[in-house]
């Protein structure tokens, strides 16, 4: 099949360049970014760790309210839906993972130089440009996004079919939803940044769960090394490998 029958997985192909695959978390959550799970060699002894079973525990958020948690579900669902080629952002567990974000320094901003004055139009290389936080910019996308799709439609955002939800995260991606509180933009940035994060991170930090957004696009994840399949251009015969051992 071409990657033109497949657009959701050459949309994904080509963003996860972009995200990094083990996002920087808080301490809490014990390893870092850099490191990685050594994989036993060939004709060693060792027994690598068994993959983790699914967990029949519904996550209980601890930052988003109620309708804020309605609306995140809904919201990851219809930026990468499931579909054909696997599960989509809600199944492989980007919720939890934004969820968790929250309670982290990325949240709060607290690795950003956060001083005025902001610059709407500045380059990237200039940082963030907004007073507002992560965990603020959520509190308030939401609420103004369930507002408006009240006034707009009589619903909030996780009431509307699916077909309104797309038209409403497209209006919001165009600047077109009258928000006072935060730039709808902004929202849908963020938003849309975090999700693909969620799907693409490593499962220690809640999302990828089973491993899906790896196995989607042929990510072989934490081995210790496989560099030598680097330039064979042919697909990585061996499943994917998160931090902790899991396999897919």
């Amino acid at each position: 099949m071409s990657e033109q029958d497949n657009p959701r997985r050459e949309f994904l192909r080509k963003t996860l360049t972009l995200i990094p695959v083990v996002t920087v978390a808080s301490a809490g959550f014990g390893l870092g970014s850099g490191v990685v799970m050594a994989q036993p060699v060939a004709g060693s002894t060792a027994t690598p760790p068994p993959a983790t079973a699914p967990s029949n525990v519904v996550y209980e958020p601890t930052y988003f309210t109620a309708q804020e948690w309605a609306f995140i579900k809904a919201a990851v669902a219809r930026l990468i839906p499931a579909d054909e080629q696997g599960p989509g952002a809600l199944e492989a567990g980007a919720p939890e993972y934004i969820d968790r974000q929250m309670s982290t320094p990325y949240a709060s901003g607290a690795l950003w130089f956060m001083q005025g004055p902001f610059v709407a139009d500045a380059p990237p290389e200039m940082g963030w440009q907004s007073k507002l936080v992560p965990k603020e910019i959520y509190r308030l996308g939401i609420a103004a996004c369930d507002a408006w799709c009240q006034q707009q439609q009589g619903k909030p955002f996780a009431e509307l079919s699916t077909a309104a939800q797309d038209e409403t995260l497209k209006q919001l991606e165009a600047g077109k939803a009258a928000f006072d509180s935060v730039p709808p933009i902004m929202f849908f940035n963020l938003l849309v940044q975090n999700t693909k994060e969620g799907f693409f991170c490593d499962p220690i930090h809640g999302g990828n769960k089973g491993l899906v957004g790896w196995t989607m696009v042929g990510f072989p994840g934490a081995r210790a090394d496989f560099m030598d399949w680097v330039e064979r251009n042919e697909p990585y015969p061996f499943p994917a490998v998160s931090i902790r051992g899991e396999r897919a």
